[in-house]
């Protein structure tokens, strides 16, 4: 299935080529389509986001076929239940060309119960379709929020569903680049083997069984000299959908307040964090309120809510 009109970016079934089961939270799919063949994702991807359409469940996989520019509002029109899922995930990686170019993208499988994409991610098999959007070449697409511009040192945080985001981040550095990775983890087993500048260290950080975003927060925050402190988060603080970047705030703030220092010099700092939005929000509190960064140096981004944790 090919668009009609030559929109200025990719709506297409792709077929699952190739399944692998990275970890217990971790399944990598490969996605092909001869339409890749104009996926434009150079010179560097980062931490491109694109939309995978799931069907739903009992129900065919949503036709694209003629699509034009009002697309997105033409699926909302259709009945839920067959427009299937639509969810952000980031371009992991790339291979081959051509017609025979694969997208590769890992899907998270979440603890406890999951959504369509995780139970869909656990059940992928060769063969299997969704609808991919993704940038076409030549057109501008936008999606990539990594930007640290001249900086002297990177920190890049995250949970496991920003850990394909981190790990093709870093897959792309230049090999002189500095800094540090937290990533956290729901077990041990999930601990992949990324590709990492020698200037960067990556540390890893296994719930296994405890506080989301407890270990995390302690380890950003040793690392950057400062308190240790647990931070409460009011469930009325947490912006739902929590997007901060040099270039856009969710929340519409014309520029971010800053506060004391702790002595520090951030000057050269540039901070990637993305995850859970109620970590997120505890970790942005932090380092632009207490450490006082600049709105410039950061960019916080909600990945997704933990609705379990927030009925409890």
């Amino acid at each position: 299935m090919s668009t009609a009109t030559t929109l200025p970016m990719l709506i297409e079934e792709v077929e699952v080529a190739r399944v692998e089961r990275l970890s217990p939270s971790f399944v990598r799919v490969e996605l092909g389509s001869p339409a890749l063949a104009d996926l434009g994702v150079a010179p560097n991807s980062y931490d491109q986001r694109i939309k995978l359409i799931f069907p739903s469940a009992g129900h065919a996989l949503p036709s694209f076929a003629g699509a034009g520019e009002g697309w997105y509002g033409d699926w909302l029109a259709r009945p839920e239940e067959e427009r299937g899922h639509m969810r952000t995930y980031t371009i992991r990686g790339v291979s081959g060309e051509g017609v025979d170019t694969r997208l590769v993208v890992d899907i998270v499988v979440h603890e406890g119960a999951t959504g369509p994409a995780g139970i869909w991610g656990e059940r992928a098999a060769v063969g299997d379709r969704i609808v991919c959007t993704a940038p076409r070449r030549g057109h501008e697409y936008g999606g990539i929020e990594f930007a640290p511009g001249e900086t002297d040192s990177l920190l890049l945080v995250g949970d496991e569903t920003a850990v394909p985001a981190v790990a093709a981040i870093l897959e792309q550095l230049d090999r002189g680049a500095r800094g540090a990775v937290f990533l956290e983890v729901p077990f041990a087993a999930d601990v992949l083997t990324v590709e990492h500048p020698e200037g960067v260290s990556v540390r890893w950080l296994p719930r296994e069984g405890g506080p989301r975003g407890e270990a995390l927060h302690a380890a950003v925050l040793e690392h950057l000299g400062a308190e240790a402190a647990s931070v409460e988060v009011d469930e009325s603080e947490i912006d739902p959908d929590l997007w901060e970047t040099p270039l856009y705030s969710s929340s519409g703030e014309a520029e971010v307040e800053t506060g004391r220092s702790v002595g520090h010099d951030w000057h050269g700092l540039y901070a990637w964090i993305a995850g859970e939005a109620k970590v997120v929000t505890g970790l942005r509190r932090v380092l632009v309120k207490d450490l006082g960064l600049d709105r410039h140096q950061v960019a916080f981004m909600g990945y997704w809510r933990d609705e379990a944790r927030r009925s409890q």
